[in-house]
């Protein structure tokens, strides 16, 4: 039977509960458990797919094809042998739509549809549903506790303690034990008031992970045992670290595995987490440094490009560098030639996935001067298409433009793709009336790389797969006029012959890609095609 961790926040958001949560279940794959994570999100859209980027931060693509929280890129992160699919992510929105759906189809038979039992009873079979097959389910619930979006996750939550019992579930509350520099130590009511607002709607935490800038003493980490009735081992400490992959060893040099697998009952060998040690050791002890300048629009919240930025890191620490990420302002950038210089000084140049017009011609302007002086570039989905655009209006002379940006445009280089085959081979149908949410091109395909280039070279085969999300497609008219001027496509959707990639042969790094290889990428080993761009860009600077 599948065991529950419940994972709840308090006092502040923003706590790194999907971090924690993550930790936790990486010490306990570490352990020979199989282990799988969900996110519930209590906010009342479908899925973030629509929301935007400064709001809620990037959208992370499964496998499946589930646009779905940035927690979950965390998640298959930190665990090797669990991805995570379309059950591992649900909203109070969808889980309204379903409810509501049913009452439609007169599922309830005429009854009255309320939040207690059928709302909570639709969150229970998603979470049960999340879990099966597994040792063990990590379940975290968005938001903080008190919020009033919250309450029927956290009394879903209460029922199920209930209904499987304490051998089976438990509760994981992160606290936030502020540091007061004018008194000079910690406080911990904030704490109690948590765990107490968590109780007032019948929830006692088995744990508490109380996240603070400075070292918690003994003494307080026995006041907070005392006045939230949780054991005192089971006060588990987590100050500030250097890098959010040390947390796994943190949580465990204070046993809190044991404490889990003694709680459930389960005999498992210790764990071993010596790739997570060599892993930070080598992040931490990097002497050398290489600068990327990222070209996007939502540089404001660097949480927009999180799974870049952690490709990045992981390439870096491949390479034996440490990755300086220069983000760049791309609509800034169109009228603010002072902003070029982060370009120029720059040991390489990343495009990154986007939509909307706004600015495209900033990124272009990147992308040109990357091509023109041999600086290594990798563009990504949106990265892809504008170097097609900027290549064929500055080598070809057209007047080529993307659909999307100009529906009338002479050289339609990028369209919308209004019909193809996914990997199910069922024939999918879209057109520019369809809704936003779900419709594009998602998760995992397929691509066969053509022999001789550099992607192939740089994967070390001939057919991959990486996951896309994206509603525009290159237009197959124009390739011989690209490849006849020294523009080659480099990879092609198994389906339907899409491109999916292109590559400039007479510059040393020049690469751009369809999909979103940053949402595959581990810590332990990075990915091919970053771990190529950065060693481009170690050479560059050499």
């Amino acid at each position: 039977m599948t065991k529950f961790i419940f994972v709840t926040g308090g006092v502040v958001s923003s706590l790194g509960k999907g971090i924690t949560a993550a930790s936790v279940a990486a010490i306990l794959e570490a352990r020979g458990l199989k282990v799988t994570m969900t996110k519930m999100d209590p906010y009342i859209n479908i899925d973030p797919g629509t929301m935007s980027p400064f709001q809620h931060g990037e959208v992370f693509v499964t496998e499946d094809g589930a646009e779905t929280d940035l927690d979950l890129g965390y998640y298959e992160r930190f665990l090797r042998h669990s991805k995570m699919t379309q059950r591992n992510n649900f909203t109070s929105g969808r889980i309204y739509s379903a409810v509501i759906e049913k009452e439609r189809r007169g599922d309830y038979l005429g009854g009255t549809v309320q939040v207690i039992p059928h709302i909570t009873d639709e969150i229970k079979a998603r979470i049960r549903a999340s879990g099966e097959g597994y040792d063990i389910a990590m379940i975290e619930i968005g938001g903080t506790v008190g919020d009033i979006e919250s309450l029927p996750f956290m009394e879903a939550v209460r029922q199920m303690q209930v209904e499987l019992g304490r051998n089976n579930a438990m509760l994981m509350h992160l606290t936030l034990v502020p540091y007061i520099a004018s008194a000079g130590e910690s406080k911990t009511k904030p704490t109690q008031h948590s765990v107490k607002e968590l109780r007032s709607i019948g929830l006692q935490p088995d744990v508490l992970i109380c996240r603070s800038e400075h070292a918690i003493s003994d003494d307080n980490r026995l006041k907070i045992a005392s006045f939230t009735n949780v054991e005192q081992r089971a006060v588990i400490l987590c100050p500030d670290a250097k890098s959010i992959y040390q947390i796994p060893s943190i949580l465990h040099a204070q046993h809190l595995d044991d404490l889990i697998c003694e709680r459930f009952g389960l005999d498992t060998p210790e764990a071993d987490l010596s790739d997570w040690h060599q892993f930070t050791q080598a992040l931490l002890n990097t002497q050398e440094t290489v600068t990327v300048a990222m070209v996007g629009k939502y540089v404001e919240l660097p949480d927009a490009y999180k799974s870049i930025n952690e490709a990045l890191l992981h390439a870096g620490v491949a390479n034996n560098v440490k990755v300086n990420i220069d983000y760049v302002d791309a609509e800034k950038l169109e009228n603010d030639d002072s902003l070029f210089e982060h370009i120029k000084s720059a040991d390489a140049v990343l495009v990154p996935g986007g939509f909307g017009e706004r600015g495209t011609l900033g990124k272009m302007k990147a992308i040109r001067y990357a091509r023109e002086n041999n600086v290594p570039y990798l563009g990504i989905c949106l990265g892809m298409q504008l170097a097609v655009i900027e290549f064929a209006r500055n080598v070809l002379g057209l007047d080529a433009n993307s659909t999307e940006f100009d529906k009338k445009t002479k050289a339609p280089l990028i369209g919308l793709i209004t019909e193809w085959f996914d990997e199910k081979g069922e024939l999918q149908l879209r057109s520019d009336t369809s809704d936003l949410g779900g419709t594009m091109r998602l998760g995992a395909q397929k691509a066969e790389l053509v022999e001789d280039s550099k992607l192939r070279q740089i994967y070390g085969s001939p057919v991959i797969t990486e996951r896309h999300r994206h509603r525009y497609e290159m237009n197959g008219r124009y390739i011989e006029q690209l490849e006849n001027a020294g523009m080659k496509i480099s990879g092609y959707s198994a389906k339907q012959h899409l491109v999916e990639s292109v590559e400039i042969a007479n510059h040393p790094w020049y690469v751009a890609v369809q999909f979103h290889p940053e949402f595959t990428s581990q810590p332990r080993g990075g990915h091919p095609l970053f771990n190529s761009f950065v060693a481009a860009a170690k050479q560059t600077k050499k």
